[in-house]
């Protein structure tokens, strides 16, 4: 018995001493791993505070339009390497049949490290916004060639103390990902500020395919900031019907919305503005909770 403890404690202490020798070989291989790789930083998305860039009707930028996010930048050196942020824009045509309009990135400022404050993380955080207005004048593009669905692209470029770069072609799917989510790269979509709607009496035609109604579902029309919810439901109709509603001579906007129900997939409905244009067309199963109305087109 005592001879078979002796072997037992003798198999367990060499057990104990391969676990060690196992983890200095796995420490030696993970050093030489990591041995001679550089760490690099990343400027982390926190809020989109605006991405769209309204013009009005004469093409001009609406007053007060601009891009706007909040940043958190974060590297291995407790945010000391930053040395400055470039920002870069650029402008893609999406007119049909367009591209001539395509501007390349150019140089519009910088951020520097002296702008960012301590975050409620303990990283250095910044809010940037640039107006409509600035980016144009970088590109060297005329309002007058703006249209709605373009876009304007904003690209952030990290310089560090060392002299190293990292934007968006540095980017992998980790740095993209939910933690990081450090795109350097934005997009600021040209759309058109609200008109005036035509005074008179607009219709609304709703239809339910299964013919049960809508099941909870309305479209919403807001007037000057009165919102009226419109559904089969709400005019007793099951299969199909129409409500009007009067747009006075002084109503400044319009704007129409889709509340969604439970059987949206047999939801369609054609909004008709008081100068006999269909101004929105939708369904089966319409965007919920976003604008319906297109501004652009002159014809409401």
């Amino acid at each position: 018995m005592k001879k078979f403890q002796n072997k037992l404690l003798g198999s367990i202490l060499a057990g104990i001493v391969l676990v060690f020798a196992a983890c200095e070989d796995s420490n030696e291989i993970v050093d030489q791993v990591v041995s001679g790789t550089k760490r690099g930083a990343v400027l982390r998305t926190l809020n989109v505070l605006s991405n769209e860039i309204a013009i009005q009707s004469d093409g001009s930028i609406a007053p007060g339009q601009s891009f706007g996010v909040e940043l958190e930048y974060q590297d291995h050196a407790d945010g000391d390497l930053l040395a400055e942020v470039e920002v870069y824009v650029g402008y893609r045509d999406n007119t049909a049949g367009g591209t001539d309009n395509d501007k390349a990135q150019v140089l519009a400022t910088t951020i520097p490290a002296s702008s960012f404050s301590t975050g409620e993380r303990g990283l250095p955080v910044v809010t940037y916004s640039i107006s409509g207005d600035d980016m144009l004048s970088a590109l060297g593009l005329p309002s007058s060639e703006v249209e709605g669905g373009d876009q304007f692209e904003i690209r952030f470029e990290l310089v560090l103390t060392d002299g190293r770069r990292y934007s968006f072609a540095d980017n992998s799917g980790t740095i993209t990902g939910s933690y990081f989510s450090s795109p350097f790269l934005y997009t600021a979509t040209v759309v058109c500020a609200p008109s005036k709607p035509t005074a008179g009496v607009w219709s609304l035609a709703m239809q339910d395919s299964y013919g049960d109604g809508w099941n909870g579902a309305a479209v919403l029309v807001t007037i000057d900031g009165e919102t009226t919810a419109y559904s089969l439901d709400s005019i007793g109709e099951a299969v199909a019907g129409v409500a009007t509603f009067v747009v006075d001579a002084d109503d400044q906007v319009i704007s129409v919305q889709y509340q969604s129900g439970d059987w949206d997939s047999e939801v369609t409905f054609q909004l008709t503005s008081a100068n006999g244009n269909t101004v929105v067309d939708a369904g089966p199963s319409p965007s919920s909770g976003v604008e319906l109305l297109d501004y652009c087109p002159d014809n409401l």
